[in-house]
């Protein structure tokens, strides 16, 4: 899809004129490459927020798994 032309003119609203009832309607215009533009920078930011979860996720699983073998040494060491 591409933009309509009606749009240029008015910017982001294209204005309609009904033959039927003479009034004027508007209606927004949608830009098909802005769109997608938008999409994948929602793309882009989802895989963003995801990775830094799961890098957040290892480190914290690395922390744990430290502590706990901290603990298992101390226990041995106390025997």
């Amino acid at each position: 899809q591409k933009t309509i032309p009606a749009c240029g003119p008015t910017g982001f609203i294209e204005r309609i004129n009904c033959a039927s009832s003479q009034r004027d309607e508007y209606k927004s215009c949608r830009s098909a490459a802005l769109e997608a533009q938008r999409f994948w920078r929602f793309v882009g930011s989802a895989l963003g927020v995801a990775a830094a979860a799961a890098a957040l996720v290892v480190l914290r699983q690395r922390v744990l798994d430290r502590r706990a073998l901290e603990k298992v040494r101390k226990q041995i060491e106390s025997i």
